[in-house]
């Protein structure tokens, strides 16, 4: 069983059946899919056409932007696995908790557009690091908070180095 939200708002409940058949909240439908090329697939379900062309598939938050007919949806897929981890409170959000930030090579540091108690948001830049003549912009991995920057601007640092602490 799979649990489908579209677009953040309507859940589905899908589960294949025997025979080429797929239940929708409990109501059954004959349904056949095949592989197009890459990631575009052609849906008959319940006699009715579909083209579907997989945009985005993200799977480890399992959202996937897919566009059926020439209508862009956001799907979560969720099973019963991720159900229960949610249930007991380690559901795929507590699991993505962003870790302290460390220097991924040696080098000097350029700048740091960030400040001790700072939420950033995932793809904000923390520090920009200089190495081999190229400034790198180090960047969130997810939503956290900046606990404390132990680095200077100007300082050297070397591989595997902390930078900043993450909450």
């Amino acid at each position: 069983m799979i649990k489908a939200t579209i677009n953040g708002e309507s859940t589905l409940t899908l589960e294949t059946q025997q025979g080429g058949q797929v239940a929708i909240n409990g109501k059954v439908f004959p349904a056949d899919i095949k592989h197009i090329n890459g990631g575009t697939y052609h849906l008959i379900l319940n006699d009715k056409s579909y083209n579907v062309e997989v945009i985005i598939s993200d799977t480890k938050t399992k959202k996937h932007t897919l566009k059926i007919n020439g209508k862009i949806l956001e799907v979560e897929l969720k099973d019963r696995f991720d159900e229960l981890l949610k249930e007991l409170g380690i559901d795929a959000a507590a699991g993505q908790k962003i870790g302290d930030l460390k220097a991924p090579m040696p080098g000097l540091v350029v700048d740091i557009p960030v400040a001790e108690g700072q939420e950033v948001k995932k793809g904000d830049t923390l520090v920009i690091l200089e190495a081999m003549k190229m400034e790198n912009a180090l960047k969130a991995m997810a939503d956290a908070v900046v606990k404390k920057v132990v680095v200077k601007k100007g300082q050297a640092v070397e591989k595997n180095e902390l930078l900043i602490q993450m909450a």
